[in-house]
């Protein structure tokens, strides 16, 4: 991102003869060079040292471990949290079944006590009433897969020690989830829409690996489209369900297909779908002239298969973070990386003209080297004979709980800028 985060601190005086008890004001030169550098270091360490690279907000960034460094709050590591989860599969009751990961028999716990620490800053932990102060009397959706609603449900979770939403159902989109907190007025959905754009048929359980779907790029996929406007923040993600078999249609022709085995159609790569769905989506936000929320895009969340794919026998049963040298994007995810950024910006320099914001919500780093955070072959109960893992999905509690961190800080850090309702 372009745009960078600055902060002003309005002067703080201080009067030394207040700081000196009665009876000790005069006192050796020696003594008050002592007093004075020891105040100019306090109020040195007052000031925030560190600013956010990546965003411009009223709001102070983390403090600094570093001095004179800015901080990218999605660059750093995982380090040991012994203090563990916020919340657990009892004390939260938002938990999809298929990420219930405890109650289904996972065995081990030290993948829940680890937190993500920027290499210039700190991570303030999550802190559900700052955040439901934050948007009261406001909305946030997530648009996107299955992960899209893994974060709200991980963001449910968080927010439980405060509040317990009542849901919200759509009869029309029975796939789509509304919550409203009523003491905050508070609305956070998710809309189910793997491709972001219109589609036929893409059920979380469509088919197998081989099922083709039929993507209409240039069409915006009504089951967010006819709602969105009333946002105030929009959360964007799209990943694996464009590495699937697919046929691509523009002006509701066919232009060409991933792995349809067609005769006569042009065979295209996932990226070719991807890049249009993402500008489909920003230039629809871009062009309601009724949306006055700020989109967020979250990045792509890798999958960790080892020894196989999702049907081929891949396994994920690792149990703690491994190193940025062991692990690091693969196969298409770096393009897909690098395509939906490169659309942010797109969006966000044409954003600027009509007032709207586009932000990232960088996760990708910080989940790469995590291949011990998923469900793997504790998605569902284990007399059920389970016989696939899955490694794409989340455990709650789970390092996707680090995805609302961030996100809260983003929140933070746009302060009370005036957002649509």
């Amino acid at each position: 991102m372009d745009t960078h985060f600055s902060s002003s601190s309005s002067p703080v005086k201080v009067h030394l003869m207040e700081l000196l008890p009665p009876g000790k004001r005069l006192l050796s030169n020696a003594t008050m060079k002592i007093i004075l550098v020891t105040i100019a270091l306090f109020l040195l360490a007052m000031i925030p040292l560190n600013l956010f690279s990546h965003f411009s907000s009223p709001w102070p960034s983390p403090v600094s471990t570093k001095p004179g460094k800015k901080c990218d709050i999605f660059r750093g590591k995982w380090v040991q949290y012994p203090k563990g989860p916020y919340y657990t599969n009892v004390t939260c009751r938002h938990i999809f079944e298929h990420q219930n990961c405890m109650k289904f028999g996972r065995p081990d716990t030290e993948f829940l006590k680890w937190r993500w620490k920027p290499d210039e800053c700190e991570l303030p932990l999550f802190d559900a009433a700052q955040f439901l102060e934050l948007v009261r009397g406001k909305s946030m959706a997530f648009i996107g897969d299955s992960l899209a609603r893994n974060q709200m449900e991980s963001l449910l979770c968080l927010l439980a020690s405060e509040g317990d939403p009542i849901a919200v159902y759509n009869i029309k989109y029975p796939l789509s989830k509304s919550c409203l907190y009523t003491d905050y007025n508070f609305t956070v959905a998710s809309f189910w829409s793997p491709y972001l754009v219109k589609d036929i048929d893409a059920k979380p359980t469509a088919g197998t690996a081989n099922s083709l779907m039929n993507v209409f790029v240039d069409e915006v996929h009504e089951a967010w489209m006819s709602q969105i406007e009333k946002f105030s923040y929009v959360i964007v993600s799209a990943g694996i369900w464009f590495l699937k078999p697919q046929v691509y249609y523009e002006n509701g022709n066919i232009v060409g297909c991933h792995l349809c085995h067609k005769k006569h159609v042009t065979n295209l790569t996932p990226l070719h779908g991807y890049r249009k769905a993402f500008q489909t989506t920003f230039r629809t936000l871009l062009r309601l002239k009724n949306f006055k929320g700020v989109t967020f895009l979250r990045t792509v969340s890798p999958s960790h298969f080892e020894n196989g794919e999702w049907y081929t026998g891949g396994h994920c049963v690792r149990t703690k973070p491994v190193s940025s040298k062991e692990m690091r994007l693969e196969g298409l995810y770096p393009e897909m990386y690098s395509t939906q950024v490169e659309e942010l910006k797109a969006a966000e320099k044409l954003g600027r003209k009509r007032g709207l914001k586009f932000r990232l919500l960088d996760t990708t780093e910080a989940m790469v080297v995590r291949p011990d955070g998923h469900p793997s072959y504790y998605a569902k109960r284990v007399d059920e004979n389970v016989t696939r893992a899955d490694c794409v999905h989340w455990c709650l509690p789970g390092p996707i709980d680090t995805w609302n961190e961030l996100l809260l800080q983003m929140l933070k850090m746009e302060g009370d800028s005036s957002l649509g309702q």
